[in-house]
C-alpha cells in the first residue's frame, strides 16, 4: 500500500471487523467486495480498472472477486496466496511443508466445525495463528523473546507494535470457516469451478480476463510455491490454452524470505513489491502466455541499489515440471483425505453436534476464547493478573540500575551460547515432529488411496489423464481452421507475433516503450478493448507456432480491404523508422521477417487469389 501510494495511485483497503455480521458468510463478502469495487469503478470514472491485490487468504478472496467480475477488475495480484491447497513437495524430503498435512491428520474438517460449535456458532481465528507458530518453535517460544531482551535498547517498540498486529485475533462465523475448510483447505475445489456464487454461478478462474502477477518463495513453508502456481496447470492444462484464452500469468519467486516476510518485510517491499507496482503499469502490453519476472539489482554511484525488471516467456508444461520435482504424485492421498473428511463431517454432524450445540453459550464462548493460550500469556504476564502487582515496580526499579556490558563478557557469551543450544534442540524436535507427521501422513492416507483407486479401476471410473497430440485439442483445432478468417486486428497480432523476440528476456522498458508507442500512434490501432486484443494476439499466437509458414502466407487474406492493408504498412513504416526502435536494434531475424511480411503485403488485392482455409492449411 506505502508502494502504491507512493507512485500516486489512490488505494482502497478492504477489511475484515473482528467480529463478523450475524449469518455473514464468504459468500456475502464475495458479493461486498463486488459491490465495493463497483463504487470505487464510480469514484473514478476516468481511470483504468482498478488493480486488485490480495495477500494470502485474500489473494484466493481477489482471484474469486475478479472471476465473478471481469468486466469490473484490472491486474490481479496474489501474494503469497494458497490457490491448490494439496501441493508442496518440490524434492523427496522428510517434512516438507508440514502444514499441508494437517487436515489430514486431524481428521478432515470436522474439527473446524467442532470449534466453532463451541464458540456457540464462532470460530476463534486466533486457533489458525497457533497453528502458524507451532511451524516454528524455536522462533515462538524462544528466539523472538531473546531477540528482544539481548537488543533490550532498541527492540521493544518492534516488538510490541509486531505482535499487537499479530495478535489481533478475528472471529468468523460457523458458515465462514466450514466454507473455507471444505472447499479450500482440504477440498481443494476453488480451481475446479465446483465452487459457487451466491447467484449460483461458479467461479470459474478462466474468466479472468486481466493479466496475474503471482509472488511467492521458496522459504514459505505456509503457502510453498507448489501451491501458489499449480492452480495455474489445473485450470489451463497447457501453455496453448492460456494463449488461447487470452491470459497473460506473471510469476515471480523470491528464494529465502518466510510467509510473513512477503507481506510486511521492509527488504520485500522496497525490491519485488516497488517492481510488482512499477509491471502493473506496462502489464497490458505483454502478450498472452506464462511469464517469469526477474529483478536484476545493481548499484548507482551513491551505493543506492538499483532494480530492473526483465521478462522470459516460459511454457506452462517446463514450470509444473521444474517446482514438481515428483510429479505431482504425493497428492494424490489429499483425495483420500476429502473423501474421509466427508465421512467424518457428516458424521460429526449428526452424533456430536447436536449435543455440543446444546451446552455451548456466549459465557462458555468468551471463557475458551479468553483461555486460548495465545491470549492466556499475554493477559496471565499484565496488570489485569493480580498476582503480579509487583512486576512493574520492579522492571522500573531495574530499567533505573541496568548497565551494560561487553558483548565479550564471559556470562553474556555463555548467555548466547546456552540460547543458541535452546534454540537448536527445539529445531531438533521440530524437524522430528513433521518428519514423523509426513510419514504418518502417507502411510495412512497413502493406503487408503490406494484402496480407493482400485475400486475406481473396477467400475470402470479411473481418472488417469490421455494423452493426446497438442494439435487435436479442441482451442488450437479451432485456431487454426480461422487461420485465414479475421481482419485488422487478427492481422495486426499476427504481424506483433511473427516479428516477436523467441527466448529472449525482455526488459520491462521495452513494455514502458511499446505503451508509449500505442498512446502515439492510437489512430492505427483496432479500437478494441485490451482484452479481446489479448485474446486475439493469444490464437495468433497459436497459430504461428504451429504454422508459422502458413501463418505468414495466410496474412494477406486478413486484409482484402487497400485501406487496412496501407494502414498496416504505413504502422509498421512509422514503428521501424522511429528513433527509439531504432536505438533498440532488430535481430537479423526480425529485419528478414519484417521484409517478407512487407513483401506479402504489397501483393495488390486483385492478384491475391482466395484461398479457403482448408486449401491454406493442405
Amino acid at each position: 500500500m506505502g508502494v502504491e501510494l507512493r507512485e500516486g495511485h489512490p488505494v482502497y483497503f478492504v477489511i475484515f471487523f473482528p467480529t463478523p455480521e450475524p449469518g455473514q458468510t464468504l459468500l456475502d463478502v464475495c458479493d461486498a467486495e463486488s459491490h465495493f469495487v463497483h463504487t470505487v469503478r464510480e469514484l473514478h470514472p476516468d481511470s483504468p480498472k482498478p488493480a486488485i491485490l490480495g495477500n494470502c487468504q485474500g489473494g484466493w478472496a481477489a482471484m474469486m472477486l475478479a472471476s465473478s467480475n471481469a468486466e469490473e477488475t484490472g491486474p490481479v495480484v496474489i501474494n503469497g496466496a494458497p490457490m491448490s491447497y494439496w501441493g508442496g513437495a518440490f524434492r523427496e524430503r522428510e517434512g516438507d511443508n508440514p502444514m499441508r498435512y494437517a487436515g489430514g491428520l486431524l481428521g478432515g474438517s470436522w474439527l473446524a466445525s467442532f470449534a466453532a460449535d463451541l464458540g456457540n456458532g464462532l470460530f476463534d481465528g486466533a486457533y489458525l495463528v497457533e497453528n502458524m507458530e507451532n511451524l516454528n518453535p524455536a522462533n515462538t517460544f524462544w528466539d523472538k523473546y531473546y531477540h528482544v531482551f539481548a537488543n533490550i535498547d532498541t527492540e521493544p517498540a518492534r516488538f510490541l507494535e509486531f505482535e499487537r498486529w499479530w495478535g489481533g485475533f478475528y472471529l468468523m462465523n460457523r458458515e465462514e470457516i466450514e466454507w473455507i475448510v471444505q472447499n479450500l483447505f482440504v477440498g481443494n475445489k476453488l480451481w475446479t469451478g465446483e465452487t459457487r456464487g451466491k447467484g449460483g454461478k461458479s467461479f470459474d478462474l478462466r474468466e479472468i480476463k486481466s493479466p496475474i502477477i503471482l509472488f511467492a518463495s521458496m522459504g514459505d513453508n505456509i503457502t510453498p510455491p507448489q501451491q501458489a502456481f499449480n492452480w495455474v496447470a489445473d485450470v489451463y492444462g497447457s501453455t496453448d490454452e492460456i494463449k488461447s484464452n487470452g491470459q497473460t500469468i506473471v510469476g515471480l519467486l523470491h528464494q529465502n524470505t518466510g510467509h510473513l516476510g512477503i507481506f510486511v518485510s521492509g527488504k520485500v517491499a522496497k525490491k519485488e513489491h516497488a517492481q510488482i507496482v512499477s509491471v502493473m503499469k506496462s502489464i497490458e502490453a505483454l502478450p498472452p502466455g506464462l511469464y517469469g519476472m526477474n529483478i536484476i539489482e545493481s548499484k548507482n554511484d551513491d551505493g543506492k541499489p538499483h532494480y530492473e525488471v526483465e521478462f522470459l516467456e516460459h511454457t506452462l508444461e517446463e514450470i509444473a515440471e521444474r517446482i514438481n520435482r515428483i510429479k505431482r504424485q504425493d497428492e494424490k492421498p489429499f483425495e483420500a483425505v476429502a473423501e474421509l473428511s466427508d465421512f467424518n463431517q457428516r458424521a460429526y454432524e449428526l452424533f456430536a453436534q447436536p449435543l455440543v450445540q446444546a451446552f455451548a453459550n456466549e459465557a462458555t464462548a468468551k471463557l475458551n476464547r479468553d483461555l486460548h493460550p495465545l491470549r492466556f500469556q499475554r493477559w496471565a504476564l499484565s496488570d489485569q493478573n493480580p498476582w503480579l502487582w509487583w512486576l512493574k515496580p520492579c522492571a522500573d526499579a531495574v530499567r533505573g540500575q541496568r548497565q551494560t556490558t561487553s558483548p565479550n563478557q564471559t556470562f553474556r557469551r555463555a548467555e548466547q551460547m546456552v540460547s543458541s543450544l535452546v534454540s537448536a534442540s527445539l529445531d531438533f524436535y521440530r524437524d522430528m515432529r513433521d518428519a514423523i507427521s509426513e510419514a504418518f501422513f502417507f502411510h495412512t492416507y497413502g493406503n487408503l488411496f490406494l484402496l480407493h483407486k482400485a475400486d475406481q479401476l473396477e467400475s470402470g471410473e479411473s481418472g488417469l489423464p490421455k494423452v493426446q497430440d497438442q494439435r487435436q485439442l479442441p482451442f488450437v483445432r479451432e485456431a487454426l481452421d480461422s487461420m485465414a478468417e479475421g481482419g485488422y486486428p487478427e492481422a495486426l497480432a499476427r504481424v506483433g507475433g511473427l516479428l516477436s523476440r523467441d527466448s529472449q528476456a525482455i526488459p520491462l522498458s521495452r513494455f514502458e516503450l511499446k505503451e508509449e508507442l500505442i498512446a502515439e500512434y492510437q489512430e492505427l490501432l483496432p479500437d478494441l478493448p485490451r482484452d479481446q486484443m489479448r485474446r486475439i494476439r493469444g490464437e495468433q499466437d497459436i497459430i504461428i507456432r504451429y504454422e508459422p509458414e502458413k501463418a505468414l502466407a495466410s496474412l494477406p487474406q486478413l486484409l482484402h480491404n487497400p485501406a487496412d492493408r496501407d494502414r498496416l504498412l504505413k504502422l509498421l513504416d512509422l514503428v521501424f523508422s522511429d528513433r527509439r526502435i531504432r536505438s533498440i536494434g532488430a535481430t537479423p531475424e526480425q529485419w528478414t521477417m519484417l521484409k517478407r511480411i512487407t513483401e506479402a503485403l504489397s501483393v495488390k488485392a486483385e492478384e491475391l487469389p482466395l484461398l479457403s482455409t482448408k486449401e491454406i492449411i493442405a
